[in-house]
């Protein structure tokens, strides 16, 4: 299948505020993921895996460490052949607004699909981890003849409630597309599962073009292509839904919108379970992302007779970690963490270049980059005592934002001097 003819636009300039304090100083398609990667990683693999080369990254709010990544890690295009990532910021470039939601944000780089002339533009999220081959999306799309196809997945219903779900006939043809409503249609011969938009929207040129412009005029819409501009499409142009077809090689399909940070934390920790359900290690569908020069992990101390282990068990770690006499047990440990003698680490994220003092104590937690937590201290064990000082999320997980300072924790009597 010709990739070439595609356009894509990746909508990457969400404020993502139910993921504060980790958006607080990055776009969320920035957050880091799994240790080494950033979430945007996981789209612009699909597209490289899928051989496209054509690529639109939309940014708007808090974008310096996006466009950072983007220049540092995805700089493999070949522009004499045509290919391309660009970084296109909200430039007001058709009226006063910035992005007014993801349609507007497409229009408002319509000249950039006049001046390329694509057969089709493909839209994506830029803050989903799933592995896909929109070629097979391409595929079905001009089998059925289609002037927009949606990619949808199977959901159960009560899970649905909180997105855009597609009503289908048996032709796959989109009859009703509703954002998150409160009694989900449900897949025919199927009461108990929904079709739920994924956010992933392959155009032909021409109906994109059009469509965006009546938009454009309407004083009653959002903007949104979940919203608005899909469910005005549905009875003037032919609108098929696509069933995700998964490259995760899993027996069921792997589709996360990490949207809040329950759900963000839930999903690292799918990647430390002794079979992973997203699969980092399939050399067929590689994850690029940016390598920065690290050393080796390091584990140190072996004396069993005082307990001072450096000891890591169903976790991640990555490049230039080092485990100095701690214990980390269930955890995902981005670049240069360091955790010192007798620390206890559980269930946790640890990010970039966070040091974890002598003693202290760190269960079900999310510490952001360039945080030092003291000797002694214990996080996630008392969530009262946590909540004066950081964010809890709804499922009791503590949020340490980046570079917060940590007071020092009084020292237990039993181990003055040691």
């Amino acid at each position: 299948m010709v990739m070439r003819d595609v356009l894509t636009f990746i909508m990457a300039g969400g404020k993502g505020e139910r993921l504060h304090p980790l958006t607080r100083d990055r776009a969320k398609p920035a957050v880091p993921f799994g240790g080494i990667y950033r979430i945007i990683d996981f789209t612009l693999s699909n597209c490289i895996n899928s051989g496209i080369r054509k690529i639109h990254v939309l940014t708007q709010y808090k974008s310096f460490s996006l466009q950072r990544h983007l220049r540092m890690g995805w700089t493999i295009f070949q522009s004499e052949l045509g290919e391309y990532i660009d970084v296109i910021p909200a430039q007001q470039r058709v009226d006063e607004h910035w992005y007014l939601g993801t349609a507007d944000a497409v229009y408002q780089n319509i000249y950039s699909i006049a001046q390329e002339k694509p057969e089709h533009v493909l839209v994506l999220a830029g803050d989903h981890v799933y592995k896909m081959n929109y070629a097979e999306m391409l595929a079905f799309h001009q089998a059925r003849g289609a002037d927009v196809t949606v990619s949808v997945i199977e959901m159960e219903r009560e899970r649905a409630r909180g997105f855009g779900i597609v009503e289908v006939d048996a032709q796959q043809r989109i009859h009703e597309f509703e954002e998150k409503p409160k009694q989900p249609k449900t897949i025919p011969n199927d009461p108990q599962r929904c079709y739920v938009s994924m956010g992933i929207y392959l155009f032909n040129r021409t109906a994109l073009e059009e469509t965006l412009i009546e938009d454009a005029k309407r004083q009653d819409s959002t903007h949104d292509f979940g919203r608005d501009v899909i469910p005005w499409m549905l009875n003037r142009f032919r609108v098929a839904a696509y069933n995700f077809k998964d490259e995760n090689k899993k027996e069921s399909k792997y589709w996360r919108d990490i949207g809040t940070l329950d759900a963000y934390y839930e999903a690292n920790m799918d990647l430390v379970q002794v079979t992973p359900l997203f699969n980092l290690y399939d050399r067929e569908w590689p994850i690029r992302t940016y390598h920065e020069q690290w050393p080796p992990v390091k584990t140190v101390f072996a004396d069993e007779a005082t307990g001072r282990l450096g000891v890591v068990l169903d976790s991640l770690v990555s490049s230039g970690c080092i485990i100095s006499g701690g214990r980390v047990q269930r955890c995902v440990l981005s670049p240069n963490v360091r955790v010192n003698s007798f620390a206890q680490v559980e269930d946790s994220i640890l990010m970039e270049s966070v040091d974890v003092g002598r003693y202290a104590k760190i269960r079900r937690a999310i510490i952001d980059k360039d945080v030092v937590i003291p000797r002694y201290s214990e996080i996630g064990y008392n969530l009262e005592e946590d909540r004066r000082r950081f964010h809890i999320t709804e499922n009791g997980i503590v949020v340490v934002g980046k570079g917060t300072v940590i007071e020092e924790a009084r020292t237990p009597e039993s181990l003055v001097g040691t």
